[in-house]
């Protein structure tokens, strides 16, 4: 009987390891400071589906509005070359504050969000997860302004290295022209 726990135990756990449960929330993560408007000043992507738009990445700009059953909208604004696109994603709370999960209808898959850090009035680390043929992982910074201290930059930098991200993985990049980020 015990063996047959050990082992339950053990393969709970590879299975928590494999779908990113390794990563822990902000501790106390509060999602009424958490609220408001952000800009993605940082991210760092290892999809090769993703490699062909590196270049095209622009700061966008996301306001995170709760809702009264804990789940959030997210509408993010993004500059593609016809012009800006809004998307509005229901995040959907989990048991663990900090931790969302939303159903991606390009990938058709569910994704797992968690904020890993933030100080609420300057700075997030957010990190995604999903299974799509294999593991794949996001790890985006935020910031409630377009330009960000010089240490928050070498902070995401390193947290991204330490989840196994390449630097060319890592990107931090410009205004867009055409979007609400810009200024606009």
């Amino acid at each position: 009987m015990k063996k047959i726990a050990f082992l339950t135990a053990f393969l709970e756990m590879l299975f928590a390891m494999g779908t990113g449960a390794s990563v822990q929330p902000q501790k106390n993560f509060d999602l009424q400071r958490f609220a408001g408007k952000w800009y993605r000043v940082g991210l760092a992507y290892d999809s090769p589906g993703f490699i062909p738009y590196r270049s095209k990445l622009t700061i966008s700009m996301g306001i995170v509005e709760p809702k009264e059953n804990g789940d959030v909208n997210m509408t993010m604004w993004t500059s593609k070359t016809s012009g800006c696109q809004r998307k509005v994603y229901i995040y959907e709370k989990s048991s663990v504050p900090g931790v969302f999960n939303y159903y991606s209808t390009r990938h058709k898959r569910v994704k797992d969000v968690t904020v890993v850090e933030t100080n609420y009035t300057e700075y997030a680390m957010v990190f995604k997860h999903k299974k799509f043929n294999k593991e794949y992982t996001q790890v985006a910074l935020y910031g409630r302004t377009k330009r960000l201290r010089a240490d928050l930059m070498e902070k995401f930098r390193a947290y991204a290295k330490a989840r196994g991200f390449s630097r060319e993985s890592i990107l931090t990049p410009p205004p867009a022209e055409n979007c609400p980020s810009s200024g606009k």
